[in-house]
């Protein structure tokens, strides 16, 4: 697959890159795309080099100077186990899971605050479920 079309991405809900996938074919790329996943508020689906798949949440990563000094941590989907994978260790990434923040933007917010209150409806400052 030619590189311009592995870093567009593919999503299946507009507006997030949920459905995005990434085959780590270079050390740029593979940095950009797990930049992108540690800021995700989502699950990720991780292929390894080895063929085993881990998915779940990044809440850490450490950026060395090269791939086989990086690294980012999961919170395993399946287990809640911490597990840490070196950048050089991946071959593919996927942003499998939902993106929990998602349409929930302070202006979206605002907007639908300001359009109950031209309505006459009821308008309060707690959070709404906007999906």
């Amino acid at each position: 697959m030619p590189q311009e079309t592995k870093s567009v991405p593919r999503t299946d809900a507009p507006g997030t890159l949920q459905g995005w996938t990434v085959d780590a074919g270079d050390d740029a790329l593979t940095k950009a795309a797990l930049e992108k996943a540690f800021d995700y508020r989502g699950d990720v689906t991780i292929t390894l080099t080895d063929g085993r798949i881990i998915t779940g949440y990044i809440f850490d990563r450490r950026r060395g100077t090269a791939l086989a000094d990086s690294s980012v941590r999961l919170l395993t989907a399946a287990s809640d186990e911490k597990v840490r994978i070196a950048y050089s260790d991946i071959r593919r990434i996927e942003f499998s899971g939902k993106d929990t923040a998602h349409g929930k933007s302070f202006e979206n917010w605002v907007r639908k605050y300001v359009e109950k209150k031209l309505k006459g409806e009821k308008a309060g400052i707690e959070s709404e479920n906007l999906e």
